[in-house]
């Protein structure tokens, strides 16, 4: 999608007007409108009003996987307040280390035929600290007049693409009046005034204010106050201009104008501007004055620089394995500092290994991928070695060192950055551009301190990866591969890895074949989510299968595990539900040790849980008793087991979980119990994210149309 210009504006100057006719009604300060990359995996800013991009950069590209309110409301389709700094902070705090300021939120999905993203509406914290009903009603009515106009927009080929600058749209405020009223007011009062408007640029300058700062007003106007008056170049200086245009509260600070004069600024911020009174400060000269130069080697890093850094740091520390390293590092590093391409490389065993790429084609990276440390084709191996940047700012100074390196990959500028840890090389991050792009001191500094925190992170991730590999190696090899065939039984079951943490854990199920009349069904689920519960996993499933096959009542199957797990492992416990197909007898025998009971589901579709007196858990009490329970095994009859991953849901009452997994098995279609299993586990919500791992194993009863 255009970023700016006529075209654009003609494109989409009906969804900028119910956009910004949204904003005004609403009486937010700010808005936002996010849209969904084509492969739904990140919300790209499309349109903004109210505030400067730049101060949108740290989140101009959320993951939609991401703890923020933008990504939870499309990710969960509903709307997402936030009504006070506090309740941010214990919320989202990602979030709130962008956004320190008191302000108050709302994200809502924006979904039409399909979800289109999400519209980001922000308040100074003045306002109530609710949202009534009626307030919903208009926001979520505003989302589907833009869901339509986005629906309308794909149909005539002009389809979103999320790519490029956000659109800045204006809300059509009064405009800005030079009378000379006004100014002759401003003229007489002591001090000096100036004005800013949303983006920081002075727009005003009383003579009063000229005098104080030490600078002409045509030197200043149209210019950024940190820019033009080398004293205001400090980050907290702009930090409190963004405090009064997203807070839109009153701020104040005290800064030295070299050699030795302290001012006061007090800044009032509202919808078309800020107004800025300057006066002599009060306060006596701190010790230190400012130099009358700065002896500075370089610029410091703006605040917007900082906030990405604070940002990328807070996000670094909550992912897990390597492709999530190199997912952040992609949607949030190349946007800040404008790259196209990214490769993420390691040493392994003496050569450079890619992990992980963004804006290369394979091809490309196939030629790269595998080089010797020492070539001479590309920078990284020299890099990684010596442990210093490298920055080539266009193809001419690459090629002066590296011929081949411009050749192999098309760019045309590049920043190679060496992750080390303690001395020890982890590997290489390289940000590439499509033209030239010089990189002044400050960027260069910025990009030095951020691959210390991409360093650690990958150094993390790639052992979390290395953890991970091996543990669910150990579970895949101690479960089922495939279930047995029993003659007069239909069978599937399924396994799901939480999606959360180590993505293992010790639920287990298993089917044991009792000669030609008999079966035995088996689920479990050990405590913790680690390698150990996976290996105590196996033992218990080895147990009980042992003791089954030598035709042990179930009662007995468990209570030998018991003692078994009590010997292996006393500080571990697991749960497991045995049950016993009888198919001459015609009965189902069970016993429980603390699991949830499995669901009945009888012909006619009546489906309740059965009523299994549960024993404790095992590796408890060694000498602990498990109660039989026996049920007939009628034609038809369906037996559902499951874990407590299924059904277990903060705040919602267990026994109110499983009356509606019995509700959703008895809607359930029977045909292909495989589809039956999909089935309840979309409805029950544990088909995406899960904090916990879940097994299932339905069996039903076709002895009769066996016969």
């Amino acid at each position: 999608m255009t970023s700016a210009g006529d075209q654009a504006a003609g494109d989409h100057g009906d969804l900028d007007a119910v956009f910004a006719q949204t904003v005004r009604r609403t009486g937010a300060s700010i808005g936002a409108l996010y849209l969904l990359t084509p492969d739904e995996r990140l919300l790209s800013l499309d349109v903004l009003c109210g505030a400067p991009p730049e101060f949108a950069a740290p989140w101009a590209r959320v993951p939609t996987a991401a703890p923020a309110p933008v990504a939870v409301a499309v990710r969960e389709n509903r709307l997402v307040w936030v009504g006070s700094q506090e309740e941010m902070v214990r919320a989202y705090p990602r979030t709130a280390v962008v956004l320190p300021y008191p302000l108050a939120l709302v994200a809502a999905p924006v979904v039409g035929v399909r979800p289109w993203g999400t519209l980001l509406l922000m308040w100074p914290a003045t306002r109530p600290p609710y949202m009534t009903g009626r307030e919903q009603g208009h926001i979520m009515s505003s989302c589907r007049r833009l869901a339509r106009l986005l629906e309308d927009a794909v149909a005539h080929g002009n389809a979103p693409s999320g790519e490029g600058r956000p659109r800045v749209v204006s809300l059509g405020r009064r405009p800005e009046s030079p009378a000379m009223a006004a100014a002759d007011f401003v003229e007489r009062l002591p001090g000096g005034s100036c004005a800013l408007n949303l983006e920081g640029q002075f727009s005003y300058l009383s003579s009063g204010a000229c005098e104080l700062l030490g600078c002409e007003a045509g030197r200043l106007l149209g210019t950024l106050p940190w820019q033009s008056l080398r004293w205001l170049d400090d980050p907290v200086y702009e930090d409190r201009y963004r405090a009064a245009v997203l807070s839109r509260e009153p701020v104040s600070f005290t800064a030295c104008r070299p050699p030795d004069r302290w001012l006061d600024f007090h800044l009032y911020p509202d919808a078309s501007g800020i107004s800025v009174r300057i006066v002599p400060s009060g306060v006596e000269p701190m010790p230190s004055p400012a130099p009358a130069r700065s002896h500075r080697t370089g610029a410091p890093a703006d605040a917007g620089r900082l906030y990405q850094l604070t940002h990328l740091a807070a996000g670094l520390t909550e992912v897990v394995g390597v492709q999530d390293v190199i997912a952040l590092v992609a949607d949030q590093v190349m946007p800040a500092f404008g790259a196209q391409g990214l490769v993420l490389s390691t040493a392994d065993a003496g050569r450079l290994r890619i992990t992980g790429h963004r804006g290369y084609d394979p091809d490309v990276i196939e030629r790269l991928d595998g080089l010797p440390l020492d070539t001479d084709f590309t920078p990284a191996g020299h890099v990684l070695d010596s442990g210093i940047p490298a920055f080539f700012a266009d193809p001419e100074e690459m090629r002066r060192s590296y011929p081949q390196a411009p050749r192999a990959s098309g760019k045309q500028a590049w920043a190679f950055l060496p992750l080390i840890i303690s001395g020890r090389p982890v590997g290489c991050c390289v940000l590439s551009y499509d033209r030239p792009h010089p990189f002044p001191a400050e960027e260069r500094a910025v990009l030095t301190s951020l691959v210390g925190l991409i360093a650690q992170a990958l150094d993390r991730a790639r052992l979390y990866d290395a953890k991970h590999d091996l543990a669910h190696g150990l579970q895949q090899a101690l479960l089922p591969r495939a279930l047995p065939r029993v003659t007069g039984l239909r069978v599937a079951a399924r396994y799901l890895p939480a999606t959360r943490g180590m993505d293992i854990g010790g639920d287990f199920y298993d089917l044991i074949r009792l000669g030609d009349t008999a079966a035995a069904a088996v689920i479990g689920d050990v405590q913790g989510h680690n390698v150990a519960a996976a290996a105590l996993m196996g033992q218990v499933r080895t147990g009980v299968y042992a003791h089954a096959t030598l035709g042990t009542p179930p009662d007995q199957v468990l209570a030998r595990t018991n003692r078994l797990l009590t010997d292996l492992a006393p500080e571990l416990f697991s749960s497991c539900l045995y049950a016993h197909f009888d198919f001459a007898r015609r009965s189902v025998c069970l016993a429980s040790a603390g699991h949830p009971p499995p669901l009945l589901r009888l012909p006619d579709r009546t489906t309740r849980p059965a009523v299994v007196p549960p024993g404790p858990l095992l590796g408890i009490d060694p000498d602990a008793d498990f109660p039989l329970t026996e049920i007939p095994l009628t034609d038809g009859l369906m037996l559902a087991f499951y874990t407590d991953g299924l059904v277990e849901t903060p705040g919602v009452d267990l026994d109110e979980s499983i009356a509606h997994l019995a509700q959703h098995l008895a809607q359930a279609d029977e045909r292909d119990l495989d589809l039956l299993i999909d089935d309840l586990l979309r409805k029950s919500g544990t088909a995406g994210q899960r904090t916990d791992d879940v097994a299932v194993l339905v069996l039903q009863d076709v002895s009769h149309d066996s016969t």
